[in-house]
């Protein structure tokens, strides 16, 4: 059974405080998992921020919404009761509440209106179904992953416009910043050219250079995936320096071979695509 969305917890929540009890939000939370026959696995599943799991946000934002129309109470911090109002409500037998039941209520109307340079905007008045079912952590969550995809998409676009000595000073300049140690002068060292638009170069791995790790990275067009050949070229070269660390970027992606081979090795290797 899928996690239910917020607006279906409103109706049970407010059942479960029918008996007119102080309920702490934990046990809420349990409460509904057991209606819900929420599974230990589905409770556990985190929002896209690893912030907070799923289902605990969502009866959150339902008793968020509840409390704003006036159905419930809360007489101490993370405890709830319901209100004569919710006591009201629930002598209807509904066998729903959403937001557009709780707009009948002044308190909620105020709530979910936005008021800017006097002009009156109602929250959710354009939202499609599918995004009245979320919640509007969820909603900026979605937003923030879809402009973030959108980004990577267009960076990747511009990296692989790039020359290779561009290409190059990027990388470079990206594992500095990383807080690598060394000067970009110095981590841009190089030792070695691939002559397919690949670099070798070096960076210290702290400030005082204890460790050097070495990297290669291939400015490649997103359908040339990189594959087996290519890591054990740089396992090879990584051998031949001397050197037990290194990072292999590549502006396409990695072969399933290619996965595969770098954790066995005993030279550790990061494996960066796009």
């Amino acid at each position: 059974m899928p996690i239910p969305d917020f607006q279906s917890i409103m109706l049970p929540l407010l059942t479960i405080l029918a008996d007119g009890k102080v309920y702490k939000y934990r046990e809420i939370i349990e409460a509904l998992v057991r209606e819900f026959q929420v599974t230990e696995a589905e409770k556990k599943e985190m929002l896209p921020s690893g912030q907070q799991e799923i289902f605990a946000n969502r009866v959150g934002w339902a008793k968020t919404y509840l409390k704003k129309a006036g159905l419930i109470d809360s007489p101490q911090r993370a405890t709830f009761v319901i209100s004569e109002k919710g006591k009201e409500i629930l002598s209807q037998n509904l066998d729903h509440i959403d937001t557009k039941f709780l707009r009948q209520f002044p308190e909620f109307q105020e709530f979910t209106r936005v008021n800017k340079q006097n002009e009156t905007i109602t929250l959710e008045s354009n939202l499609s179904t599918s995004d009245q079912e979320q919640n509007p952590e969820e909603l900026l969550e979605n937003s923030y992953q879809e402009i973030r995809q959108a980004l990577a998409t267009d960076l990747l676009s511009i990296l692989r416009k790039l020359s290779p000595d561009a290409f190059e000073k990027l990388v470079v300049e990206l594992l500095v910043k990383m807080g690598y140690g060394g000067s970009i002068r110095d981590a841009g060292k190089a030792v070695g050219k691939s002559g397919d638009q690949g670099i070798y170069g070096i960076i210290k791995e702290d400030k005082l250079g204890l460790d050097i790790i070495y990297i290669q990275a291939k400015r490649w067009a997103d359908n040339n995936a990189v594959g087996r050949p290519e890591i054990q070229k740089f396992v090879g070269a990584l051998a031949g320096q001397g050197a037990k660390k290194g990072i292999f970027i590549t502006t396409s992606y990695f072969t399933k071979e290619a996965l595969e081979y770098a954790p066995r090795n005993e030279i550790k290797i990061v494996l960066i695509d796009g």
